[in-house]
C-alpha cells in the first residue's frame, strides 16, 4: 500500500530508490567515496552504503569543508546518495545538494519519519513537494 506525505523543496529533482534510514546526523567526509560505505564508529548506520538510496536523516553533520567535499567526492565516484529526506535543513548540506543537483527536502510530515523503514521504496518529487512510499523491496 502506497503512503504519500507532503514535504517543503530544497533542491529540485526526483529520485526513486530504497530507503536508508539514519537515526544519526550524516558526516559525508566519513563516507568511503569509492564504495558509498559510511564509516563513522558507533554510527547508528555505521558499514551501509548510501549509493543510489534515499537517505533520510535528522540532518548533515561537519564543516563546510567536510560536508561539500565527502559528497562531492561520492558524486564524482557514483557512489552518492539518489535523494535526502531531512528533519532539519543545514546551510551547508542545502547548499551542496543544491550545487550538486541532488533532490533534497525537509519539513515532511511528522508521522513520516516513524514510519519509514529500510528497503521502503520511495519515490522523491522535490520539484513537487512530495514523497510516495511503497512496500519494502525483496531482499
Amino acid at each position: 500500500m502506497e503512503r504519500t506525505y507532503h514535504c517543503a523543496k530544497i533542491a529540485k529533482g526526483t529520485a526513486e530508490a530504497e530507503a536508508l534510514v539514519s537515526k544519526d546526523a550524516v558526516c559525508f567526509y566519513l563516507v568511503v567515496p569509492e564504495t558509498g560505505e559510511l564509516i563513522e564508529r558507533n554510527h547508528d548506520i555505521n558499514g551501509k552504503n548510501v549509493a543510489g538510496k534515499i537517505l533520510i536523516m535528522p540532518s548533515g553533520k561537519g564543516s563546510s569543508v567536510v560536508q561539500a567535499d565527502g559528497l562531492y567526492k561520492l558524486l564524482m565516484k557514483g557512489k552518492h546518495p539518489a535523494g535526502l529526506i531531512v528533519e532539519t535543513a543545514d546551510t551547508v548540506l542545502v547548499t551542496a545538494a543544491v550545487a550538486m543537483e541532488i533532490p533534497m527536502v525537509h519539513k515532511v510530515d511528522p508521522e513520516f519519519f516513524s514510519e519509514i523503514k529500510d528497503g521502503d521504496l520511495v519515490t522523491l518529487d522535490a520539484v513537487n513537494g512530495v514523497i510516495r512510499v511503497g512496500d519494502r523491496k525483496s531482499v
